[in-house]
């Protein structure tokens, strides 16, 4: 049970900072993971007010307030119009669209949850946050930041010719993924490179990125073969949903059917 003992709703980004630094204050999102804790909490911190549930495009960038909510990025033409349906696939299977319409999009970055759907998403790109007291950092570095105080304003993507692609594996329909994975391709510092977020290994998404030029018209066993190799990157481990061995088996069949996806567009 969750137990509150008062809620503030800020009028300032400043009083939401101050009041989160006390030791036992949270920012509430959507409240949909915080309810089903067991804990005791003086303050919860109310974002709500603050205009930080808008999506917006400039030429160069798609800022993602952290109060949006995951049926707003299911539904974004911004995102959609980069990146084709791979944040709908991202998000489309998180319980329905009732759960989407409350959860937001900063409770899920903050969170760097092990789960994750979003968060694997948005560390396959050129993904960034802005922190109220951190600054602009890159997601990447962001995911291997221990828990702190700060608050999240907002997630930037910057904008760049990429191909993304998302796929996740569940027991069931709503569940938790047993895997997931991003795989992103793009011209960087005139190289073109591979980028490969994997989730639910049941650790936090981890990215790991690839100069590797492959042939448009590569073969299946020479694509399995870069599955093989970009999945051995990453470490995994056993709960209730698999087994390490087993994660790693899907990760390298999933990492192979979104590059066999990419380069069949690309021919």
């Amino acid at each position: 049970m969750l137990t509150i003992g008062n809620y503030v709703k800020a009028k300032t980004l400043e009083e939401a900072y101050e009041l989160n630094q006390a030791r036992n204050s949270r920012v509430m999102g959507g409240m949909m993971w915080m309810r089903l804790g067991n804990a005791k909490v003086k303050t919860v911190i109310d974002l709500s007010g603050l205009g930080l549930d808008k999506i917006e495009e400039s030429d160069n960038v798609i800022k993602i307030g952290a109060m949006c909510t995951l049926r707003q990025i299911e539904e974004s033409e911004a995102l959609r119009n980069l990146y084709g349906d791979g944040f709908a696939e991202a998000v489309r299977h998180i319980v329905g669209v009732q759960f989407r319409n409350q959860a937001t999009v900063g409770g899920s970055i903050y969170g760097r949850f092990g789960f994750s759907d979003v968060l694997t998403a948005f560390l396959a790109l050129d993904t960034f946050v802005e922190l109220y007291d951190g600054g602009t950092i890159h997601l990447s570095e962001f995911v291997k930041r221990k828990p702190d105080k700060d608050i999240l304003l907002s997630i930037i993507v910057r904008k760049s010719k990429r191909k993304f692609r998302y796929e996740s594996i569940r027991q069931t329909k709503t569940d938790f993924p047993v895997i997931a994975c991003a795989v992103v391709t793009g011209i960087v510092h005139g190289q073109e490179t591979w980028f490969f977020s994997v989730g639910a290994r049941p650790m936090k998404a981890e990215l790991v990125d690839k100069a590797w030029e492959i042939p448009r018209d590569a073969s299946e066993e020479m694509i399995a073969e870069y599955a093989r190799k970009a999945a051995s990157e990453f470490t995994y481990g056993t709960n209730m949903r698999g087994s390490a061995q087993y994660r790693r088996h899907l990760a390298e069949v999933l990492i192979r059917r979104e590059i066999s996806s990419i380069l069949a567009e690309e021919r």
